[in-house]
């Protein structure tokens, strides 16, 4: 397993921009796909962007299509989450999440069950 620690987290007004960072404690060339996931207060956590390393595909959750955007910097082993145009109902705790098992376990990118390695969380909160 990977470790994995966010950070950027905050408290911003709607409308306000925030970047998550996520570093790894291995290089992320070696990690099939990378997402982010937030769980908000009596919520279910849910997957909401990720991406495959090496063909840098990115998919995202339609709740934050075009406002969020998912990248990585191999040589800083961290993955990013630019998050725009911030809404109230973003308000969650923000998750990194990691692939790295050597089978694919699902194709699916969504479920918690597609990563084996979790960060801590880093709080992320918008004020109308």
């Amino acid at each position: 397993q990977v470790q994995l620690v966010e950070s950027g987290g905050g408290s911003v007004q709607a409308g306000g921009s925030l970047r998550l960072s996520c570093a790894a404690s291995k290089s992320i060339g070696s990690i099939r796909r990378m997402a982010w996931f937030r769980q908000a207060p009596g919520k279910e956590r849910e997957g909401i962007a990720c991406i495959y390393n090496g063909i840098s595909n990115t998919y995202y959750a339609d709740s934050v299509k075009g406002r969020f955007t998912i990248s990585q910097d191999n040589a800083k082993n961290t993955v990013y989450l630019q998050m725009n145009s911030l809404k109230p109902e973003d308000t969650a705790m923000y998750y990194c999440a990691a692939d790295d098992r050597a089978q694919l376990y699902t194709v699916d990118w969504s479920p918690l069950s597609a990563y084996n390695s979790w960060g801590q969380g880093t709080q992320v909160t918008v004020s109308s």
